[in-house]
């Protein structure tokens, strides 16, 4: 079937699917997200267990080796590494590419959850994660004032602005950079545990056994049914001070007479400073596959939104945001799309000295340009420098096919047929030619989708 034929015949239908199409685009356009690279997923997972305190070799011992152990035999897995430090250990798989990260971290979680009975008691529970490609922080801000202490900025921060930036489409975390992390700390006196007959020991595993909220089962009360829960943690530091602790005789005192309870800070380990003076700062990380541009803006109005309603005494910069080489970037391409069509259409005047002839073909190339962006929203792409540099290459190529059918449907002209029979031979004629070159161009371009590794990812 000769498209180009059916579609001299029949005028009306192929005007209003291109109308539609290109409704269509616009408003995709609109909604498609704008990334610096495309949205590719590792698959890579981390598993990470903390057992403050441990030495290295105790913990490569008890319990690197055995998350190894159990991880091996994984499908799909192509490295495995680890690393120890102090406290912590840290091991990385690494899938062959293709493998479904989303399925590894599944069977990693199961793996690591089979063996956690063989962990020691005291280490913290595994943390399975994968990584986030878009995992670093994108947007960075500080928190000053000269009313306030820098433990109040923390409290300010953590409390306050990290619900409202959680609440902004695409936000994965906010990290809170520097400032003063609150803590109750508890200094027990070696005397007074001597002459009550107890140990550090029996005294931390008390408190820990005290300071917990669990369920404690259900009642029926007028009819219904309410939850019961056993609540044994303390709400102020008074509290704290007043808590009975038992002890091994069968009696029980307050834990202020075992020692001292003082409301303090854990030990500073960052500092932030903005033009020297001590501030508080905040990082905002997006979540995997979330647009860049559009998160970025989010975050820049729930900001200004509370900064609106925050007191006066309150200071809130911006000092860093990746956005802004993005936007730029992306300005960039889509400028050089549009002067590479706009050239084009120059080019094409140039040559053919016909109005109508340069009309038709610069129509080719909005034409084909904005319902692909209809097709790249169905997909799930973004805006980046990958599908921006795909479509100003291309723009040459819609250019070229349009020349052709042009050039000859002008020959036929000039051979006196009028217009009508003009298109419908000329594209008869060259039709085949046409669709042979756009198919070369499709096979050089193609198998760049199917390439191995991170960089087929990109492509594909």
């Amino acid at each position: 079937m000769n498209i180009s034929a059916w579609a001299i015949r029949n005028p009306i239908p192929v005007f209003l699917t291109f109308l539609l199409l290109t409704l269509l685009g616009v408003q995709s356009y609109r909604v498609l997200g704008i990334n610096q690279w495309p949205n590719v997923d590792f698959p890579t997972v981390v598993v990470t267990v903390a057992r403050p305190g441990a030495a290295p070799a105790e913990l490569e011992t008890d319990v690197t080796r055995k998350v190894e152990d159990a991880v091996v035999g994984l499908s799909g897995l192509e490295h495995v590494r680890s690393t120890v430090v102090e406290g912590a250990s840290t091991t990385i798989l690494e899938f062959y590419v293709g493998t479904d990260t989303q399925g590894a971290l599944n069977d990693t979680r199961d793996a690591v959850s089979r063996i956690r009975q063989q962990l020691p008691a005291d280490v913290n529970d595994p943390v399975v994660s994968r990584v986030n490609g878009s995992g670093d922080a994108f947007i960075s801000y500080t928190v000053a004032s000269d009313r306030r202490s820098v433990g109040q900025l923390s409290r300010l921060v953590d409390e306050d602005l990290t619900r409202t930036l959680l609440a902004v489409p695409g936000v994965a975390e906010v990290n809170r950079d520097g400032g003063l992390t609150r803590e109750v700390r508890v200094r027990l006196s070696p005397a007074k545990l001597q002459a009550l007959g107890t140990t550090v020991e029996f005294v931390t595993a008390q408190l820990r056994a005290l300071n917990l909220n669990l369920p404690g089962g259900k009642s029926t009360m007028q009819g219904g049914e309410i939850g019961i829960r056993t609540l044994g943690s303390a709400r102020t530091v008074e509290d704290l001070r007043a808590l009975r602790v038992p002890l091994a005789s069968g009696t029980s005192v307050r834990l202020d007479e075992l020692g001292e309870v003082v409301g303090s800070h854990a030990d500073v380990t960052t500092i932030a400073r903005l033009d020297g003076k001590p501030v508080v700062g905040f990082s905002v990380v997006r979540a995997q596959g979330a647009p860049l541009v559009q998160t970025e803006e989010g975050v820049r109005q729930a900001v200004a939104r509370f900064k609106a309603a925050a007191p006066s005494d309150l200071r809130i910069e911006m000092v860093r945001t990746q956005a802004t080489f993005t936007r730029a970037a992306f300005r960039a391409s889509i400028d050089a799309l549009l002067l590479g069509a706009a050239l084009a259409v120059v080019v094409i005047y140039a040559f053919l000295r016909n109005w109508q002839s340069t009309l038709i073909s610069g129509l080719a190339i909005p034409l084909s340009v904005l319902p692909t962006f209809w097709v790249m929203h169905l997909m799930g792409y973004t805006l980046n420098g990958m599908t921006t540099l795909a479509l100003t290459l291309v723009v040459g190529i819609l250019v070229d096919d349009a020349i052709v059918d042009l050039e000859n449907i002008h020959r036929h002209i000039d051979m006196g047929k009028w217009a009508w029979q003009a298109a419908f031979e000329a594209t008869q004629e060259i039709g085949l030619a046409v669709m042979a070159t756009t198919m070369t161009i499709v096979v050089v371009f193609v198998p760049v989708a199917f390439m191995g590794g991170i960089p087929g990812m990109f492509f594909k």
